[in-house]
């Protein structure tokens, strides 16, 4: 074929060749003709689709078994058996595997994980073929009266391993499992999930404790069995099992279970205990309701399993370090996921926006309103833990200090609203990016979170502090109590339920603050609160703790960069100075002022260069090792939240004080 083309296309080139030499009756010779050249042009295959929508109808069938043997932790494989009874006459069948998955925000389905299918039909092998389309589901060609599927295949979870990358998250340890429904079942096309019933049930290793949000559970040997119920709630109803557990009360139907690497990371403190008793007793104040007839925090306690938090209505599903609960101050910075899990009951499951809310798993979310759903939970999240004591309000500041800092010093704030980035787990599926501050990623949460702060200090202000958000909270997610189904709204319902707290211009509020690129720093909330964002040259302890746990050193908010234990550059703020200089992620700065690099030494260099003269630093790149002045003179800056004063005094009481404060006496 490429010999054919060079000699048609040395021939064409000889033939347009000038050739002066040529005799008369050459000359007189017709030209050659020119060369036809086409192009062939396919018209599209309409794409066709062949799943069928969901409708409110019930799965004629019968209930689904459901049976997973999670019992080999070796390889970390789950094997399913899944028995899908048919009505009569039933001739096809397409299932599919969960794709859009409630609390992920995006397409995050495992499809990938999913082997060694098989499928029987009274039992015999049937033929299958995975939708060309839709590649979640599977289409199977049932033989004349086949009265039931059986469907055989393999969940392969992501392996331990000492390599830097692992495919997915490590849901399986020799210790602990967390098994996600969503992972190992198929569902039947064509009705909603609510009208789908299964009879779920699972093995663990022989020893292991069980916990789960799932009703009637009872254990037979090494077989776990939940009372039948309908699709819906299994895919909300996450199982947490382990080796070494602990059970608490903690009261108004809500429990605290634990799996933990080792037992003794179990051992939590009564005082501290306490403070989880009190989130529990907080958050019913707050809301005025509860929407769950009983609720389990599913908590790992473990640095193997792959970390999570992930809502669900009646549980939530999270890890935190093997000390979190053992060392209590030391972990203070990370302990906000309960908290704010917990407040997911109320909103995102029981009020949900209404176009993320979907009859199964196949219909794309929308993600147009999160900055109500995650941004308003990121709020009372951290409300709820320095009321209840699960953070102190100090680290509470800190958390405010550093989301405010962080927006001050975001250029990508200026093209990009907040509103835009609710599409981010979509668009980037939560890969890391490049310049992240000039992209921006998920800042619906903690943006969010400060523009219900505002929310908050102008209802406080308008009312003469006799109203707050907390008044907001128990119209929008207060009503019907014990509901726990779901309540969608939209924008203007939000609208309207803070209109009724107090009369404002909401509406405007809203699209300014969220809607519309280019906004001031949201710093108004923390100073109507009585605070002042302001820059010291140590870091508040939020950010001091979460630099010690990571072996990192962030000067985002002076040199613009974030630096690993060995100085890798992990980040590069956009226009920053060391961006200017020519530093990149990837990078590694060796030496900074002709002195080995550590983190002492360069926060002593960047101190000493104030106001005098360039950082002069060595770095690593790929094969090459090249020095760099960095013209940065303003030293080191870290964000804190100062009471504001008036002729020297603090001001009070501040608003924000108010905020976190107790509402019920007997909460700690």
């Amino acid at each position: 074929m490429i010999t054919s083309l060079f000699r048609a296309g040395a021939a064409l080139a000889f033939a347009a060749a000038p050739c002066p030499a040529l005799s008369g009756a050459a000359l007189a010779s017709p030209p050659a003709a020119t060369p036809v050249v086409t192009r062939s042009a396919p018209a599209a295959v309409p794409i066709t689709h062949s799943v069928p929508d969901a409708v409110d109808t019930p799965w004629p069938g019968g209930p689904i078994t459901l049976d997973v043997d999670a019992t080999d932790t070796t390889r970390a494989a789950f094997r399913v058996t899944e028995t899908i009874p048919l009505a009569p006459g039933t001739k096809t069948l397409v299932l599919q595997l969960p794709q859009w998955i409630p609390g992920h925000h995006s397409p995050a389905g495992a499809i990938e994980e999913l082997v060694d299918i098989h499928f029987l039909a009274d039992g015999k092998p049937v033929r299958w073929w995975r939708d060309p389309v839709e590649v979640f589901a599977f289409h199977l060609d049932l033989p004349d009266g086949a009265r039931a599927v059986v469907a055989n295949f393999v969940h392969t979870s992501a392996l331990r391993s000492s390599e830097a990358m692992v495919a997915g998250r490590i849901t399986v340890t020799d210790e602990i499992t967390d098994l996600q429904w969503d992972r190992m079942s198929l569902y039947p096309a064509g009705h909603y999930a609510r009208q789908i019933r299964v009879a779920p049930s699972a093995s663990f290793p022989v020893g292991w404790h069980v916990a789960s949000a799932l009703d009637g559970q009872r254990d037979d040997g090494a077989r776990t069995r939940w009372a039948e119920t309908d699709y819906e709630t299994l895919m909300d109803s996450p199982v947490l099992a382990g080796l070494n557990f602990r059970r608490e009360e903690l009261g108004s139907g809500v429990a605290l279970d634990m799996v933990a690497d080792k037992s003794a990371s179990l051992a939590i403190g009564p005082d501290h205990l306490a403070s989880y008793r009190a989130l529990v007793a907080e958050a019913m104040a707050t809301f005025g309701s509860r929407h769950f007839d009983h609720y389990d925090f599913l908590l790992a306690l473990s640095d193997k399993l792959g970390g999570i938090g992930l809502e669900h209505h009646r549980s939530s599903e999270n890890s935190m370090d093997p000390k979190a609960l053992t060392d209590w101050p030391g972990f203070e910075w990370d302990r906000n996921v309960l908290p704010h899990e917990f407040v997911h009951s109320w909103n995102g499951k029981f009020r949900r926006p209404a176009r993320l809310w979907t009859p199964d798993y196949r219909q794309p979310m929308q993600d147009d309103l999160l900055w109500v759903y995650e941004g308003q939970t990121q709020f009372w999240g951290l409300v709820l833990a320095a009321r209840s004591g699960v953070q102190s309000p100090e680290t509470v500041l800190g958390m405010l200090a550093s989301y405010a800092g962080t927006f001050t010093q975001t250029p990508g704030r200026e093209w990009r609203s907040v509103e835009d980035t609710t599409l981010d787990p979509v668009i980037d599926s939560r890969r890391p990016k490049p310049f992240a501050s000039i992209a921006r990623g998920e800042d619906y949460y903690t943006e969010g979170a400060l523009v219900w702060l505002e929310a908050d200090q102008i209802i406080r202000a308008g009312t003469g502090g006799h109203r707050g958000l907390d008044d907001f909270a128990q119209r929008f997610f207060g009503i019907r109590d014990r509901d726990w189904g779901e309540v969608s709204y939209e924008f203007d319902d939000v609208v309207a339920a803070l209109d009724a707290t107090y009369h404002y211009d909401w509406a405007g509020f809203l699209t300014r603050r969220f809607n519309t690129p280019g906004q001031p720093a949201p710093l108004a909330g923390i100073e109507l609160g009585g605070y002042h964002l302001v820059w010291r040259d140590e870091p508040n302890a939020y950010d001091k703790a979460r630099m010690a746990s990571a072996k990192t050193l962030n000067l985002f908010f002076s040199l613009g960069i974030t630096l690993d234990k060995d100085g890798k550059v992990l980040s590069c703020r956009w226009d920053s100075a060391a961006f200017d200089a020519g530093l990149v992620p990837g990078m590694r700065i060796i030496a900074v002022d002709g002195l080995a690099y550590d983190a002492d030494t360069m926060k002593t260099a960047i101190a000493d260069a104030v106001g005098t003269r360039s950082l002069e630093v060595i770095y690593q790149h790929g094969e090459k090792i090249l020095p760099l002045s960095i013209p940065y003179h303003d030293g080191l800056r870290w964000p804190w939240l100062e009471r504001a004063t008036s002729a020297g005094r603090l001001e009070a009481p501040a608003g924000l004080d108010m905020l976190l404060r107790p509402r019920r006496r007997d909460a700690r």
